[in-house]
């Protein structure tokens, strides 16, 4: 290693790699590409631009990151990958670039865990904090919110939203929008309770545990249509913010919810 960066590591003019990168062998980073300090890219990863990666990143053997989209109508416009900081990308990982069809743009938060085999694809939005078991696949367009978790092999559909807090089981096929809190399991799947545990993890009391279970209770065992379930949650939502969360969430969704 010479200044971190491998011998055999080919790094393309118009490349910008801040102090500190290390790049492993035989790894090729594209013009076009920015990381920043301290992110480590382990052997025979492959990164295209244009994609901006942030500060102390690790991304295993074997990535692809900031391919062209896997989308026919693609003609080669500039678009583009951001990641943010402190994310891990494990091995085989996959993470395309966006396409004009949207905003343009794939984007990662910071501090994700992304196991092996994940597929992220063009234009997806994912928050931060979030965990993808092994060979998660998004499709297109799909955004994932803050401290979500989705089960190994899990499938979600184009244009689908899984909200904050939620997790979805292992082999999970999600081809509406999961609700924030929420745990789904199946093809397809189903509503099965909330994610009381990983609520637990992240410091929500019991009171707020509490108003949450009553929202889930509300918009899917009191057998109301949509639109009073959602009237009750918003006179709930007054007086408690994790509720207007859920409330937001309904209020954004466009596949409609697994319900």
């Amino acid at each position: 290693m010479a200044g971190g960066i491998h011998p055999s590591a080919i790094i393309e003019p118009g490349a910008v790699l801040a102090p500190g990168v290390e790049v492993g062998p035989f790894s090729v980073i594209g013009a076009g590409v920015e990381i920043g300090a301290g992110t480590v890219v382990g052997p025979h990863v492959v990164i295209q631009g244009p994609t901006r990666i942030g500060r102390d990143n690790r991304i295993y053997q074997f990535a692809s990151v900031g391919a062209d989209p896997q989308d026919k109508k693609f003609a080669g416009e500039d678009t583009l990958l951001e990641i943010g900081d402190r994310n891990t990308i494990r091995e085989f990982a996959t993470i395309n670039r966006g396409t004009v069809q949207d905003g343009g743009m794939t984007r990662i938060g910071h501090d994700n865990w992304i196991m092996a085999y994940v597929h992220i694809a063009h234009d997806c939005v994912v928050g931060n904090h979030c965990i993808f078991a092994n060979a998660a696949s998004l499709a297109g367009h799909v955004r994932i919110d803050d401290w979500a978790i989705l089960g190994g092999f899990s499938l979600i559909h184009q244009f689908c939203q899984v909200g904050a807090h939620a997790f979805t089981s292992m082999g999970s096929v999600i081809n509406r929008d999961v609700p924030p809190y929420v745990t789904v399991a199946g093809p397809f799947a189903e509503p099965k309770g909330i994610n009381s545990e990983g609520l637990k993890r992240r410091g929500f009391d019991g009171e707020r545990i509490l108003s949450i279970k009553r929202a889930f209770k509300t918009l899917y065992k009191s057998g109301l249509p949509l639109a009073e379930a959602r009237a009750q949650l918003a006179q709930a939502a007054q007086d408690a913010p994790d509720v207007r969360v859920l409330l937001d969430f309904i209020d954004r969704s466009e596949r409609s919810l697994i319900r």
